[in-house]
């Protein structure tokens, strides 16, 4: 668990640009007004996660899923947002499966080329360079 209370807050990094990215060029905001929205996100995410824990202990889970902050989100009166985190929820599964099948690819055209590699080298037949060993004893 959090030692301090600001170890629950969002990172300024983080606020600062996702400020910068959703309000248009040339729009300032001040320190405070940034520091103000990182404290509101915080504490909306951890009322957030309270809601979901509340519903999937109701439903005999320990573990959150995407459905339990759905249900949250409509328990909580933020029916709004329901819309837009399904079409987040459902483009970020979409990139993970685009990535996984992506590296899956990766690894099966690897390993398509480390077997050719196999199958064009040759051992020669008994040269020093070959991989049989004579044990020479000396008790004999």
């Amino acid at each position: 668990m959090a030692e301090r209370v600001e170890d629950l807050n969002l990172p300024n990094a983080v606020v600062s640009r996702l400020i910068k990215d959703s309000l248009p060029d040339g729009v300032n905001v001040s320190k405070e007004a940034r520091l103000a929205l990182a404290k509101a996100a915080s504490i909306f995410v951890l009322f957030l996660t309270s809601a979901s824990n509340n519903v999937a202990t109701k439903n005999n889970r320990k573990t959150i899923s995407a459905q339990d902050v759905m249900l949250a989100l409509n328990d909580t009166d933020f029916e709004a947002f329901m819309e837009p985190l399904q079409e987040c929820l459902e483009n970020f599964k979409k990139a993970q499966k685009e990535k996984k099948d992506a590296n899956a690819e990766k690894r099966k055209s690897k390993s398509k080329e480390d077997e050719e590699k196999r199958q064009s080298t040759t051992v020669p037949d008994g040269d020093s360079d070959s991989a049989s060993a004579v044990i020479v004893s000396d008790d004999e």
